[in-house]
């Protein structure tokens, strides 16, 4: 009989400070794992942002297929920002009401685009039981009434669907979630969650996401945050434990643990939109180390929105679509890009898009129809400042191409195959458990 399979997701967390700590006191139930396992480094998506991410790792697809392209971003049918929590600020800025309707709802309900196949919908149509922690793509099969009266629904999620106190299939005991997010009560929740589930061995398939570590990196930098760092380690030793220990649960489960993205540290702040204040019809959508143009009124094309930004510090690359052929321009010099069927047409200065998998994950985001007109990578050390005025000035941040936003750690125990993307992952699982995969999911190894 196969094992079953969980997948845990420490956001944020890098592929340096991981290395860094194998074999230290701060991650002694990583270290066990890793002796057990194969690890490597893999690539995010573009934007490498929380919410673009979590879909990807979800679905097993890139942006053009699930269709979240941001943190926050313009819904041309509905005429309106949508803002997924960037910041509090930013949630208020954008309409607090909206906003939070928006992330923990309308994200999976009307945003997840309708092509994709979420590693829960696959299992539960294979006759299998999923569940998940707290991660904000979980579109299932299940209908699921939230226990907070704001929240209205239902919602469709796994059979076994627990979401930050809000959503809970089952009672397990688990100390509300939301109780001092700084001292670590988002991971507590997911961990009393986690044992409930593990001790009764109540899954298929359990992606099990914990947050906390991205929280206190955005505040201390990306290889800071030790002590949170410890304390997702111990969150996974919870699983370990509650299976009666490393043997045991080595024997009933595979285990994936990765990572969404990356960071990279925060030296200089700017704000887009006051960059194009007086550009009459464009709209900037921007937060952490990516950015958004949308051209409300179609009196420009793309390239001319992109030229806008020629001589902004912040701007690493500036990304956008003309006839049929994809542009990044970096200054005034360009690199055009195709795909073709042996690879990629290039004409231009391929130095602008030596970032990892860039190729790939600039086409796909180009591709997604929510994205904006222009695509914005953050130049290494800038982030934008998000709707709110917020940002993490000498702390950490991602969303960029940048090598240390794209970056993720993955640790694979009793799998097979090597995942080079993050759009891989869901892919290997199901691989595990039986199910096919996607048919848009590459093989694996081969994720562009």
């Amino acid at each position: 009989m196969s094992r079953k399979v969980v997948l845990a997701i420490v956001d944020g967390l890098t592929p340096t400070m991981l290395e860094g700590s194998l074999g230290t006191p701060t991650a002694p139930w990583l270290t066990r794992l890793a002796e057990h396992g194969a690890y490597r480094r893999a690539t995010s998506v573009f934007p490498s942002l929380t919410p673009v991410c979590l879909s990807s790792i979800a679905t097993g697809a890139y942006p053009d297929v699930h269709e979240i392209p941001h943190l926050v971003w313009y819904h041309r049918g509905e005429r309106r920002l949508v803002e997924y929590g960037s910041s509090f600020g930013a949630m208020r800025a954008a309409g607090a009401r909206q906003a939070f309707r928006d992330t923990i709802v309308n994200m999976n309900a009307a945003h997840l685009g309708r092509r994709a196949v979420t590693a829960y919908e696959a299992v539960q149509d294979a006759g299998l039981v999923a569940a998940s922690v707290n991660i904000t793509c979980y579109r299932g099969r299940t209908p699921h009434t939230s226990r907070v009266p704001i929240v209205k629904g239902p919602v469709l999620g796994p059979q076994r669907f627990f979401f930050y106190s809000l959503f809970e299939s089952d009672p397990t005991g688990a100390p509300t979630a939301w109780r001092n997010r700084a001292a670590g009560t988002i991971d507590d929740y997911a961990v009393g969650v986690g044992r409930w589930l593990v001790t009764r061995d109540g899954f298929d398939l359990l992606v099990y996401y914990l947050s906390d570590y991205d929280y206190a990196s955005h505040a201390l930098g990306p290889d800071a945050a030790h002590e949170a760092l410890g304390r997702s380690d111990a969150a996974l030793g919870a699983l370990v434990e509650a299976a009666g220990g490393l043997d045991a649960f080595l024997e009933r489960y595979a285990l994936i643990v990765c990572a969404d993205h990356g960071q990279t540290p925060v030296r200089e702040v700017a704000s887009l939109g006051e960059r194009l204040a007086g550009e009459e019809g464009v709209l900037v959508t921007a937060s952490n180390r990516a950015g958004q143009l949308y051209d409300l009124d179609g009196r420009r094309d793309a390239g001319a929105l992109a030229a806008l930004l020629d001589g902004e510090p912040s701007v690493g690359v500036a990304l956008y679509r003309e006839d049929g052929v994809a542009v990044a321009r970096r200054e005034t010099e360009e690199l055009r890009f195709s795909r073709t069927r042996d690879g990629w047409e290039l004409a231009g200065d391929g130095s602008i898009l030596d970032q990892p998998n860039a190729l790939e994950r600039s086409w796909r985001a180009l591709a997604n129809p929510n994205a904006g007109e222009v695509l914005v990578s953050a130049a290494a050390g800038w982030e934008f400042a998000d709707l709110g005025g917020r940002h993490h000035l000498g702390g950490g941040s991602h969303g960029s191409l940048d090598v240390g936003d794209s970056e993720v750690p993955v640790l694979t125990v009793g799998l097979d195959g090597e995942p080079h993307s993050i759009t891989e992952l869901a892919p290997l699982a199901l691989g595990a458990l039986g199910v096919s995969p996607p048919a848009y999911a590459p093989p694996l190894g081969r994720a562009a």
